[in-house]
Formats: structure tokens, sequence, C-alpha cells
């Protein structure tokens, strides 16, 4: 079982029990699909889908998401919003995470360069929290300098995984741009050869990062777009995977076969002999997004069309113009819809990463 060795067996993990769960999660073969939430009804959605396929999960928030969070209606100038609602998630996702009785990996998405003072203020708080808790805040977040000279992004995340480290405290970064379009963050026009990292630069990493922490991870791209193409539009090449890890096998020495966490972005509309493939290559994350928005879309607007008559108006419906339409139009209602086929696809998530059943 993947909690047997966890220090934490049920809410949020963090520290040696995330390492564990990663390395055990490469020898049983699967990855933990990573939730973008943007909502406590997001995050309900997600838990509810690994505990019933009793499964670990790991939910993160992007800056746009944790921003939503907040409010929309809070500036944002200086990330403000963002900072308060990506803690206010966290402690949300902290108090409720243990009731489900499965483990729960917090973490945050993408962070580019002009979004640094977003992590920054996440770590405060993740400080703060480790000073009174003897744990940070989050479990781990997500530097993404892909954009950047590969020397500024590697030196400029050692200096942030030499702040969390003593916090044991996983931080994930990347190398080789995704495509797509994502939160704002537009890479749909980007040369192909930007998608596909090289060995050598796996190996610089981990040879820079592994001196400082061993908590941390690679998204590296082997073709990887954000969002949902059409067949053939997007030329994935998870068989990739297997050479960055031989080749950090072979420079490093080590006698493990897969050394290197590896991420797996822009997950969604791949088909389920790529994750296959990604996965035995090491892949322990899988980040899902596009299909579960849609995913929590369909079950709001199939209630709306299929209730169309029973929500134009407080009161009057087809059963009589006399009638209460408040059981209809209640919030709890048609959310908790989105909610069941959000819930839905994260489960197929679960079964196709081979993360079901493993608790």
């Amino acid at each position: 079982m993947a909690t047997s060795n966890l220090s934490r067996k049920t809410g949020v993990i963090v520290g040696d029990d995330v390492l564990k769960l990663f390395n055990y999660a490469q020898q049983k073969g699967f990855a933990i699909p990573a939730i973008n939430v943007t909502s406590s009804s997001t995050v309900v959605a997600s838990l509810e889908a690994a505990r019933d396929k009793k499964a670990p999960i790991i939910l993160q928030m992007s800056q746009g998401g944790a921003a939503y969070f907040a409010g929309k209606g809070v500036a944002n100038d200086k990330q403000q919003a963002s900072i308060a609602g990506a803690v206010a998630g966290a402690h949300y996702i902290r108090s409720v995470a243990s009731a489900y009785d499965i483990p729960v990996i917090l973490h945050t998405d993408h962070c580019a360069k002009k979004l640094l003072p977003w992590l920054d203020g996440m770590m405060d708080a993740d400080e703060a929290y480790f000073k009174e808790h003897g744990e940070p805040l989050f479990s781990s977040h997500m530097i993404d300098l892909s954009e950047e000279e590969v020397d500024y992004n590697i030196e400029t995340t050692a200096r942030y995984l030499k702040r969390a480290a003593p916090m044991k405290q996983f931080l994930e970064m990347e190398i080789g741009i995704t495509g797509g379009e994502e939160d704002g963050v537009n890479n749909e026009d980007v040369d192909n050869n930007s998608l596909y990292t090289q060995p050598e630069d796996i190996y610089n990493i981990y040879k820079t990062l592994s001196a400082i922490s061993p908590y941390f991870s690679i998204a590296a791209g082997f073709g990887n777009v954000h969002g949902v193409y059409k067949p053939g539009n997007v030329k994935l090449h998870p068989e990739l995977l297997s050479k960055h890890q031989a080749y950090v096998k072979e420079k490093t020495g080590t006698k493990e076969e897969k050394p290197v966490f590896l991420v797996f972005h822009g997950g969604s509309g791949s088909t389920k002999a790529e994750y296959k493939e990604a996965i035995s290559n090491g892949v322990v994350k899988v980040n899902l997004d596009t299909d579960l928005q849609y995913a929590y879309l369909t079950g709001i607007r199939d209630y709306v069309l299929n209730k169309k008559d029973y929500i134009m108006s407080q009161v009057g419906n087809p059963d009589g113009e006399d009638k209460p339409n408040k059981k209809f139009f209640d919030p709890r209602v048609w959310v908790r819809e989105g909610e069941k086929t959000m819930s839905a696809r994260v489960k197929e998530g679960l079964v196709d990463f081979n993360t079901a059943n493993q608790l």
C-alpha cells in the first residue's frame, strides 16, 4: 500500500512522506494526477474522486486560480490576490483533506519569472507556518523559468530550493517549454524544437539541485502542449524520458534505474498509451486541467438545459403558476452537478494513471 511507509496517512503530506510516495509510485508504475483547483467546489470534486478510487492525489493552484480563490474583485497588481488566495486555499484544503482519508499533496502550479513575487509571498507563509508547526504550509511549489536562458533557470531554481530545503519542501521546475495556452501564458507560437528537453540539461539540473536537496522534480518537455487539440496536431515523444533517466544514471553512477522524478505537463487530451509510456519512464505526476474544466461545465450545462423551465423565475413552472423553484435554483443543487461530472473525470484519470486502488 502507498501509505504503509508514510508517517501521515491522511490529509496533507509533506517532506519525507512526499519523497516516499513518489518513490513508491515509480516502483509500482503509477503517477499521481495533479488537479488545478480554483474553489472549494473543485477541491471537493477532486477529493471525492480520490477517496472513492482509493488513491492519493495532488491539488494545485495556479497564479490565476489562486487569485480567483481570493475573489476576482481583489486587486492583484502586486500579486496580493494570488498570495492571499493561495494561502486561503491551502488552509481550506488542510482543514478538509483529512476527512477524506487519503494522502494529499498540496502544490502550486507554473510560476514564471514575472510571477516570482507570488512565489516569494507563498514561501513567506510557508516559513511562518513552519515556525509554528514544523512543516511548510504547502507540500511543494513549481517554479517555471523554461522561457528564460537555461543558466538563469537553473541558478534561480537552485536559489529557491535552498530556501525550501530547510522545510523539506519540494520544488518542481520546468526545462523545455510546454506549448499551447493556459491561465494567460501563451506559448502557441513557440518553435517546436523548444518543446523537447535534452538529456544534458536534465543532468545539469539534477547535479545542481541534488547537491542542495532531494526534494525536487523536473517537468521535462517531450512535446507537451496545454489544452486539447485535434489528434495528430500534438506529437508527444514520452520515449525521450527514458533517455533522460539513462543519461543521469550513467553520469552519476547511481544504481537507480529512474533517478529523476519527472512530471507530465499538458496531460489533457493525451492517449492512454502516452500516459503509460511516460509513467514507465519515471513520471510521478501528471497535470490535468483543461479536461476537468470542461467536465465541470457539462454537469452545470446539462442541468440548466434540462431544468430551464424551472429556473426562469423564483415562482412558477410547468407544474403550476404558484409552484416555488427554490429547490431548482439553489446553488447547492446546480453547482453539485458540476462537482459530480468533474469528479467522474478525475476518477477516469486515476484509472488511466494506475493510481486507483494504490491505498
